[in-house]
């Protein structure tokens, strides 16, 4: 019989991390994730206590978050969910929604920055949109470096970049690269 061995997305049996002066970078292979929808008209639910964000919004409850995706549509991240069936659990919070597991369909990297460090250099950078649109608490779907990807202001100090898994090494080095240019 064969032993499995599951690896990170960037096919390590550790989550890959780098600092690069006051930015750190670091693969997040715990983060669970499942689609959420619901039907034009139904009343929006509350999965484990979330409430819902409209266009732009991203929002947390305990170990859980919520990021607009489309019109009555989220993405559900389930913080070290990811070798749980985290869209079972999903399910049995709200019938009437309509779950898709798609944690191994992304991947998710997040760029923590030192305090006293600026994150606007980094999200010029990243997302071509104003400062101003992905302040704390938001989150946008733009292209990076020839990919989608979705990025997610955590914090003042913490940005998420969930990104196709397909492409998590060219990801890596994009994010890799235009990092280490902030520091020239």
């Amino acid at each position: 019989m064969t032993d499995l061995i599951s690896i990170t997305a960037l096919g390590s049996l550790t989550p890959r991390h780098a600092t690069f002066g006051a930015y750190r970078l670091s693969e997040n292979s715990g983060l669970a994730l499942a689609s959420f929808a619901v039907a034009q008209g139904d009343v929006v639910p509350a999965p484990f206590g979330l409430e819902l964000p409209e266009a732009g919004g991203f929002s947390t409850q305990g170990a859980y978050a919520a990021f607009w995706t489309g019109p009555n549509q989220w993405m559900i991240e389930g913080a070290g969910l990811a070798e749980t069936d985290f869209a079972q659990a999903l399910c049995a919070e709200t019938a009437e929604a309509r779950v898709t597991e798609q944690t191994d369909g992304w991947v998710a990297f997040d760029i923590r920055v030192e305090e006293g460090a600026q994150m606007a250099p980094l999200l010029a950078r990243i997302v071509n949109l104003p400062h101003s649109a992905l302040a704390p608490g938001g989150a946008v779907r733009t292209g990076f470096d020839h990919m989608s990807v979705f990025v997610i202001r955590r914090s003042d100090t913490h940005l998420s970049v969930i990104g196709m898994r397909s492409l998590a090494a060219t990801l890596w080095h994009a994010l890799e690269t235009v990092i280490k240019r902030l520091e020239t």
